[in-house]
């Protein structure tokens, strides 16, 4: 037994030892990578608690209060909502004390990129400390989720126009007739897919024998919506291209798609209401690791992207640096202590996450909410339809500004 004890207590100092060695190393050079690790974490914990947390919640007094006790699928949806509301306040306290750093000598500049075993003990208190707050607390966090998430869509959508600008006019610059050819295909293919799901679209949510005008209208619109992007990309004073209008009207049409699965369940216009329970596990994993590169890839190039936000004293810092920029200039002014400005906003990239915790509760909550005193779980509704059909309709008015904004005010630059 004594020799037992010895043996648990090494492998328990060498664990620690290990832990504290890897969180050491991380410097300026990986640290987005291990704040993207940690909130990679807090997406897999958030699945496991949802999947296993239930039965202990339910013996948890102060959040099962109910006169007649929930479904478990209430507890699994408020385990996912607590944990998320603790990533949600360790990074908004991040990003308030970011706020302003403009140079490397910045004290502060040394919590961003250390003090990482500190960091992560408070990480975890603080989504402990989640679990003794009370259910009103997270119903108010779930109802401004929705709204929060709507925020980072937008931020995608940001980085979605950035990114098929600049691979529009990457290809054009290439000035070769196989790279013409190409954005026609690529431009013939998004087309066709945006009809052929528009075409699904009316099969799965306009059902012969029910008055769906809203759903009708939604998908007419959307396509109205991608006419209009073709109609002013290709218009004369305009300096536009195929390419991005394709991949942005085959973008709305999946914000349609997103939207209008997101109706009750029990709306007789949500053709695919008897198949949202079918969801087999490797689905459900899946689709975490989708959306744990999606969130992290938005949260690291947002907050390192000068079309979303520009370095405090650069218009464009940032803006051609890669999206994990460190050189060896950096490594000597480094050695040297000579200070350095900021290549990205620390604030905003933290408040990236942030919107991003909300954004992942929601995805991994099916957009529900866990409000009411009944203990009834709401299930998908209206509001989510209604975020995701606004993010669709910012889409089209951003994309739209995109193409006109340069010939409306042709002495600025965009």
């Amino acid at each position: 037994m004594w020799a037992a004890s010895c043996l648990a207590s090494c492998c328990a100092a060498c664990a620690c030892e290990a832990c504290r060695t890897a969180v050491g190393s991380i410097g300026r050079r990986s640290a987005r990578i291990a704040y993207c690790g940690l909130f990679a974490l807090s997406l897999f914990a958030s699945w496991a608690l949802r999947e296993v947390a239930a039965p202990l919640l339910q013996s948890i007094p102060w959040i099962n209060h109910f006169h007649k006790t929930p479904d478990r699928e209430w507890f699994e949806t408020d385990a996912v909502l607590r944990v998320s509301l603790g990533n949600f306040v360790f990074f908004t306290i991040l990003a308030i004390i970011m706020a302003g750093i403009k140079d490397q000598k910045d004290p502060r500049d040394k919590i961003h990129h250390g003090g990482w075993m500190a960091k992560v003990f408070c990480w975890v208190v603080i989504v402990f400390l989640m679990f003794f707050v009370p259910n009103g607390v997270v119903s108010f966090y779930e109802s401004i989720s929705k709204f929060g998430s709507g925020l980072f869509l937008l931020v995608q959508v940001v980085l979605l126009l950035d990114f098929v600008h600049g691979w529009n006019e990457n290809w054009v610059a290439k000035d070769e007739q196989f790279w013409y050819m190409a954005l026609l295909v690529v431009s013939v293919v998004c087309y066709i897919a945006t009809f052929a799901f528009s075409g699904l679209l009316f099969h799965w949510f306009t059902p012969s024998g029910h008055e769906c005008g809203l759903n009708l209208f939604f998908i007419v619109f959307t396509l109205i919506l991608v006419f209009v992007f073709a109609i002013v990309a290709l218009h004369p004073k305009i300096n536009g291209s195929l390419l991005p209008a394709s991949v942005i009207a085959l973008y709305c049409t999946y914000l349609c798609y997103s939207g209008l699965s997101s109706e009750p369940r029990d709306y007789e216009c949500n053709g695919l209401h008897n198949h949202s329970k079918a969801v087999s596990t490797g689905s459900l994993s899946l689709g975490l690791l989708t959306t744990i590169l999606s969130v992290v890839y938005s949260a690291v190039r947002a907050g390192s992207s000068a079309t979303v936000l520009s370095a405090p004293d650069s218009p464009r810092a940032g803006a051609d640096k890669p999206l994990l920029p460190f050189s060896k200039a950096d490594e000597e002014a480094e050695k040297k202590d000579v200070p350095r400005p900021v290549t990205y906003s620390y604030s905003f990239f933290h408040l990236i996450f942030s919107l991003a915790s909300m954004y992942s509760a929601m995805l991994l909550t099916g957009w529900s909410t866990s409000v009411g005193e009944s203990g009834k779980l709401v299930d998908v509704g209206w509001p989510s339809v209604w975020v995701r059909i606004a993010t669709q309709w910012a889409t089209a008015g951003l994309y739209i500004w995109s193409l006109v904004a340069p010939f409306l005010f042709p002495d600025r630059e965009f």
